[in-house]
């Protein structure tokens, strides 16, 4: 991205899209009682609220009536569906590993299979995205947290804990190219969740051979573990590769939660928080629901005097329901170089 004199000024940003992710996958119901919900009508009534709040994006996961992350298919659709009627404007991001919850018994946490996920693309109604992995990676998301992050939780004993930290994410080549293909067969947007700079590059191959052709949405997920680190460098380094038609959310954990998303307020980048993420205020004194992390991001980005987008803005930002016929089409849409041309090693610049 090119950041230009006065970049950090409010009138030069796109209004502040915050994706509330209030379901929580890796936690259970006892963990945060008062904030986590478990009936239909508690789900849906948490995006409401949500979405009151100032959030724009639901990051959706669904649970069982015991508790435990659904896997069922026809859960997912009763959530969207009812959401939908709800809070009709709201964008749907289903969350690609659907949940932690896996498909052996007796596991605590592991991603599930590719074909389950592929499922994703079938669902009815349909999202408007749904998070897509790139690469193969670790993803122990415990290996920056301290003692007080899990103390009181499922996670404060060892099962939980190393079921988190020995967890790793599939997303080999061919299950990403097929899972793309099958959720743009179905008119819902990718929403890239790009670990490194090297998940990132993945993405552009991608696009650049048309198996993509749609906006670059896309999170930069900073949680360690096997994923990127929650500091400036690695964020610079990343960030100077996206091109500026891109859609770039941060995402982190923990009490890197807030901070890293005051980055992206000042940036003019968008922001992800919620109890999937985080559970505690920066003291560690109590917890934080997800509409009081909603709350606090709305608060931040007005003393910036950057404003909320609306439900309406964020659509238009994030470019829902847009897809490209040629791979030059997209590429220029989302502000790459074109593709190299015979034998010349590229450009630089847009030509035109």
């Amino acid at each position: 991205m090119n950041f230009l004199d006065g970049h950090l000024f409010p009138e030069h940003q796109q209004p502040l899209i915050i994706t509330a992710a209030p379901y929580a996958p890796s936690w259970i119901p006892s963990d945060f009682p008062e904030d986590i919900p478990v009936t239909m009508e508690e789900q849906v009534q948490k995006a409401v609220d949500c979405y009151n709040a100032g959030a724009t994006v639901l990051h959706l996961h669904v649970r069982e009536l015991d508790g435990s992350g659904s896997k069922r298919l026809s859960k997912f659709n009763e959530l969207i569906a009812g959401v939908r009627e709800a809070v009709p404007e709201m964008i749907i991001q289903v969350g690609g590993s659907i949940s932690f919850a896996p498909e052996t018994k007796g596991e605590v946490a592991k991603w599930l299979s590719d074909d389950t996920r592929h499922m994703l693309a079938e669902l009815t109604p349909k999202p408007d995205q749904v998070t897509v992995t790139v690469n193969t990676s670790q993803m122990n998301v415990v290996e920056h947290w301290d003692d007080k992050d899990v103390r009181g939780t499922s996670m404060e004993g060892p099962e939980g804990y190393n079921a988190f930290k020995e967890m790793t994410v599939p997303a080999q080549p061919g299950w990403v190219e097929e899972h793309v293909r099958r959720l743009t067969d179905a008119g819902i947007q990718s929403a890239f969740q790009c670990y490194n700079l090297n998940s990132f590059e993945s993405v552009e191959r991608l696009m650049r051979r048309g198996i993509y052709k749609g906006p670059l949405v896309m999170n930069w997920v900073a949680i360690g573990g096997g994923m990127d680190s929650p500091n400036i460098y690695s964020l610079a380094n990343f960030i100077r590769a996206v091109p500026d038609g891109a859609v770039v959310t941060l995402e982190s954990s923990m009490r890197n939660v807030l901070p890293i998303n005051m980055i992206a307020i000042a940036m003019g980048l968008h922001v992800r928080c919620g109890i999937e993420d985080n559970l505690w205020n920066q003291a560690q004194t109590e917890k934080m629901s997800t509409v009081e992390q909603v709350e606090q991001l709305v608060r931040i980005s007005n003393e910036f005097g950057r404003p909320i987008a609306t439900a309406q803005q964020a659509r238009e930002i994030s470019r829902i329901d847009v897809f490209y016929e040629t791979a030059e089409e997209s590429l220029q849409a989302n502000g790459f170089a074109p593709n190299r041309n015979g034998g010349n090693q590229g450009f630089l610049r847009k030509t035109g």
